[in-house]
């Protein structure tokens, strides 16, 4: 057991878990700026989250695994998040009026078993070599901002406040600590266990994006707004595309 690579893992997977923060930065934006600036977090996030189950999530988990059984799982993954959403829905709403929409919940664990997935990345790059250890965090990192600024930005529009959103959503982010734990001690033991949450994550991705975002871009009546965000939710799908290509996927 080399304690040194150990360190090496839970120290990038902490300035990874950092980048959730980076919506501390509306703290010191008016509310009617951040109001404004929402839909277009949302539809960016239901673009990425669509394109990054699809092309990156689904993808990834047909090299490991067969068609069949990777479909299966991710409609599992998408069914589990159906039914959690009518179980918070009818726990927290069932007096018709609710404060916090569940799809906010919904993305919380959804961001939360991708995250681990991260943290398992970064973890085995590091046990390959140190130098591509950190490259991997990089680009890791460099794929999680405009992630989490749309995570943070579904949280607010979903009725969390701007310090709750920012609480949960490093909490949400710190699976990838345990991840990257987990991927030290037990990848070669579960690795095959791991892998079922690629499709299991991109099936709630899915479901999260066609179910409840995209839903939420149809409230728009404004054309203008409603082109603008569709254009927002093409720019997600292409820089999901974009990272792919950049990283020679």
């Amino acid at each position: 057991m080399d304690l040194g690579i150990l360190f090496l893992i839970i120290a990038a997977t902490i300035i990874d878990s950092s980048v959730s923060l980076i919506g501390v930065f509306s703290l010191w934006i008016k509310d009617k700026t951040v109001q404004k600036m929402l839909l277009i977090l949302v539809a960016f996030s239901a673009g990425a989250l669509l394109s990054g189950a699809l092309v990156h999530l689904v993808a990834e988990s047909l090299a490991n695994m067969e068609a069949t059984m990777t479909f299966t799982v991710l409609l599992i993954g998408f069914i589990s998040f159906f039914i959690l959403e009518r179980y918070i829905h009818w726990h927290h709403c069932h007096e018709g009026k609710c404060e916090e929409h569940p799809m906010t919940y919904l993305v919380l664990i959804g961001d939360g078993a991708h995250n681990f997935i991260d943290g398992l990345v970064i973890a085995a790059s590091f046990m390959v070599n140190i130098t591509f250890g950190w490259i991997t965090t990089l680009l890791v990192i460099v794929h999680e901002i405009p992630q989490e600024l749309g995570d943070f930005g579904i949280l607010v529009y979903g009725g969390f406040e701007k310090k709750k959103a920012l609480t949960f959503n490093l909490f949400s982010q710190m699976t990838c600590i345990l991840g990257g734990l987990a991927g030290f001690f037990l990848v070669e033991s579960f690795s095959s266990a791991f892998a079922y949450l690629l499709p299991f994550a991109a099936g709630g991705f899915i479901y999260i994006a066609a179910s409840d975002l995209i839903p939420e871009l149809h409230k728009e009546k404004d054309m203008k707004k409603s082109f603008i965000s569709f254009l927002f939710f093409i720019v997600g799908v292409l820089f999901i595309f974009g990272t792919k290509i950049l990283l020679g996927e």
